[in-house]
């Protein structure tokens, strides 16, 4: 019976990965026809496959096992069976977090359970690996852009180039420029042989070979009516750092297997984590189990390490802990939120839901869902401990040595605006609140308003990026009202708006929100000159309008100064 059992669970994980692929490969077609709906509609389908095909598989092991299906003996022998199973694949790690979720599905395991899991926190998930990732390699014979229109050539589309020629000579003319930085011309150039796609673009993805190392290459692909081109080339470590990114959906590439494409990005982009890669190459359950592994990893390892409040104001909705020595914070929603927030635990929820299946653009940090984490008590912080205990009791208990924590969110530690505002040199913090200038357009250019722009609400990554990581009161543009202040009546200044001025639900007034940033004037005087329209109710409006006539605009995954000329 176990075998059969194992053998069920290893065919519906093949199963998975071959609706997955499905999916994956659709990408191609909706680039090429410019079905941007359709696109975005897949992206969202293939985040929730992964849930599907769980329960469809508890279904038939349920069915198979009947009232076995909760034996622990039994569910030990299909964990030895199956690692039988899956050791000749290559991706075997990601079958293994397959079976912990139907085991942890079953048992409602809260920690972890070695007899009925695959833990091995030590296990890095590349380990073992021994063969490449498939590579196209390009010699640099000659003209630098023969290779590029060589390399252009094995990557067609139904629609075909604009101008192959053109969009070879004009990658050309970047590679040799930022290479001859160097003083040294490339030796080749080696392409990752499957092209990804996300939102309205497609990318080359691979890397320069210039003497005896390497740098990223990054080539850009957009799909005009009239046919595709090459819009930007991405050679800069921190571009295409960003482009992979935390705060960035998953790309879809059809990849006959993952692992050894991990690795080779490791390679382009050595401070990322493992579990990141994996994240924004779809793999998103896989980049929770890495995660896991490594935080708690580093707790076992670093026994002193202790976890703290984040550093930053204390939040009305959440509370944020993290290591002190791992750029992670860990969210607990309150049982109560404070006056005047007027959010349900339920809409939070289901703005955390939104945020990771929309197009977060490069400025909403991914924010991964855990339920039923146990951390040492040592290792806890004792105000730390009271106010977790005391302010989220729903969601937390306290069981033997070990804190549970039913439910939260874990993201990436980032330094809050409001804080990197004022210990920053005035240039860094000039260049972060412009950022964060940018992000909000960003953000509203792709129909998210944030709902709190304050500064705590965003935070700097460490290249200086400003990113939005407070989601209770986000929502769509086109659900909100913008509106101009009415002029004043004598005496209204000093009297609360609301005592004044006629408000309903989702009424926002743009030229009020330079009053509340707290910014130094010096900043805030930045600020509005450099983005003065998003304190204009008319330029929202517009914005909202458009939305609301299905017209969703194009926010460009890089700097102006990346794209090539049309």
């Amino acid at each position: 019976m176990h075998a059969r059992a194992a053998a069920l669970i290893l065919d519906a994980f093949l199963d998975y990965n071959g609706r997955f692929a499905d999916i994956t490969r659709r990408a191609k077609r909706h680039f090429e026809r410019r079905d941007w709906r359709q696109a975005q509609l897949d992206a969202v389908a293939r985040i929730d496959l992964y849930d599907v095909c769980i329960r469809e598989t508890l279904a038939r092991l349920e069915l198979l096992l009947d009232d076995r299906v909760r034996s622990r003996p039994l569910w030990a022998a299909m964990r030895h069976e199956y690692a039988a199973l899956i050791e000749p694949l290559l991706d075997r790690e990601l079958t293994k977090t397959f079976f912990n979720t139907l085991s942890r599905r079953f048992f409602r395991t809260s920690g972890v359970d070695a007899g009925i899991e695959f833990v091995a926190l030590d296990l890095e998930p590349t380990a073992g690996i021994a063969e490449p990732a498939a590579l196209d390699c390009y010699a640099v014979d000659g003209e630098l852009a023969a290779t590029c229109e060589r390399m252009l050539a094995d990557h067609p589309f139904a629609t075909g180039y604009i101008d192959r020629a053109s969009c070879a000579h004009a990658i050309a003319r970047e590679i040799a420029e930022r290479t001859l930085e160097d003083g040294v011309a490339p030796r080749a150039i080696e392409l990752l042989q499957t092209v990804f796609y996300r939102e309205r673009r497609a990318y080359l993805v691979g890397r320069i070979v210039i003497g005896d190392g390497a740098t990223p290459l990054v080539i850009a692909l957009v799909s005009a009516p009239n046919g595709v081109r090459a819009d930007a080339v991405l050679t800069n470590l921190n571009q295409v750092s960003l482009l992979f990114g935390y705060a960035r959906n998953a790309f879809h590439a059809d990849l006959p297997t993952v692992g050894d494409t991990v690795m080779f990005l490791e390679t382009l982009m050595p401070h990322k984590p493992v579990g990141e890669i994996y994240t924004v190459l779809g793999r998103i359950k896989q980049g929770k189990t890495e995660r896991y592994r490594h935080l708690f990893r580093h707790l076992a390892a670093h026994p002193d390490e202790r976890l703290v409040r984040a550093d930053g104001e204390r939040g009305m909705v959440m509370a944020v802990f993290t290591p002190r020595d791992y750029a992670v914070v860990i969210k607990v929603l309150r049982d109560h939120f404070a006056y005047p927030k007027d959010v349900t635990r339920r809409q939070v929820i289901a703005k955390y839901r939104l945020v990771s299946r929309y197009d977060r653009v490069g400025r909403l940090v991914d924010a991964q869902e855990f339920h039923h984490l146990r951390f040492p008590l040592r290792q806890i912080d004792a105000d730390t401990l009271a106010e977790l205990t005391g302010d989220c009791a729903e969601s937390v208990a306290v069981e033997g040595d070990e804190l549970v924590v039913k439910h939260c969110y874990v993201e990436r530690r980032l330094r809050p605006l409001n804080l990197y505002a004022r210990e920053a040199a005035p240039d860094d913090a000039r260049r972060a609140v412009l950022d964060y200038g940018q992000a909000v357009k960003d953000l509203a250019r792709s129909n998210i308003f944030p709902g709190d722009l304050l500064l705590k609400n965003f935070g700097v990554s460490r290249i200086g990026r400003a990113i939005f990581y407070d989601y209770d009161e986000l929502c769509l543009v086109e659900q909100c009202r913008f509106r101009e202040l009415p002029l004043a009546r004598e005496g209204d200044e000093t009297r609360p708006l609301e005592d004044w001025l006629s408000l309903r639900e989702n009424d926002v007034f743009p030229e009020q929100f330079a009053r509340f940033l707290g910014l130094p004037d010096t900043l805030r005087d930045a600020l509005l000159q450099v983005h003065p329209e998003l304190f204009d109710a008319t330029w929202w409006q517009t914005l909202r309008d458009r939305f609301a006539a299905g017209d969703y605009g194009d926010v460009p995954p890089y700097p102006a100064s990346s794209r090539l000329p049309e």
